[in-house]
């Protein structure tokens, strides 16, 4: 570890650890790299209202604390960072438990949640070497889809050109609460809620083709007991 730059100027364990990581975009970057984001440009897009003067900022601060490294793929955690995943995924299960309630409006961003699901598409269940879901909203008027070519995801908003292999309906708050954990999928496709068009070979496959978010299962046990 490099030498200590106080900031809270206290003899504390505590208070070195926020020193290094208590500032809140520091921890979301480490969530994002926790959960497999390592390119420069993926953790922008993934953190959109952070500027990429200010990520630069935080990665060479989070690089100066030993917590994570350039690497060929872009960045990686150092073991430090990777010890500090308990300590992030703490905070989820805290939040599940007493914070996390209905979302505000300028919380409910369609363009973020369809990039956070493009990483946990999982098309191993599926035949062949590209994939397309097409995710439509009923209460925002952009048109997404998740491209995934020989297992790797991206995101599109024009029409990528192939055939669409699974089409997703829904507003944005009910795919948020399904991607979260909130709303369970098969209460959502029942209420109509989220709709889906495709193969029966697809959908049936659906739970297993998008994974939810990794903080799905602390929100629902915490919904589930509330």
């Amino acid at each position: 570890m490099p030498r200590h730059d106080p900031g809270a100027g206290q003899y504390c364990p505590i208070s070195r650890t926020l020193d290094v990581v208590g500032e809140r975009w520091s921890l979301l970057i480490l969530r994002d790299m926790m959960t497999g984001t390592t390119r420069f440009n993926d953790l922008a897009r993934g953190l959109p209202g952070l500027s990429r003067t200010l990520l630069t900022k935080r990665l060479r601060h989070l690089e100066r604390a030993g917590v994570v490294a350039r690497s060929v793929n872009g960045y990686e955690l150092t073991p430090a960072g990777q010890a500090l995943e308990p300590v992030v995924f703490g905070l989820a299960q805290w939040g599940a438990d007493w914070v996390f309630g209905d979302p505000q409006p300028d919380e409910l961003d369609a363009q973020l949640l369809v990039w956070w699901m493009h990483a946990r598409v999982d098309t191993s269940v599926l035949p062949g070497d590209r994939h397309v879901l097409h995710v439509r909203f009923s209460d925002d008027l952009r048109r997404f889809w998740i491209l995934v070519e020989h297992g790797t995801p991206s995101v599109c908003m024009a029409d990528p050109g192939f055939p669409v292999d699974l089409t997703i309906s829904s507003d944005v708050a009910s795919l948020y609460a399904v991607w979260l954990g909130r709303l369970s999928l098969p209460v959502a496709l029942r209420s109509g809620r989220v709709q889906v068009e495709g193969p029966s070979a697809v959908t049936r496959r659906l739970d297993r083709l998008l994974r939810l978010s990794p903080v799905a299962p602390f929100v629902a046990t915490a919904a589930s007991t509330g």
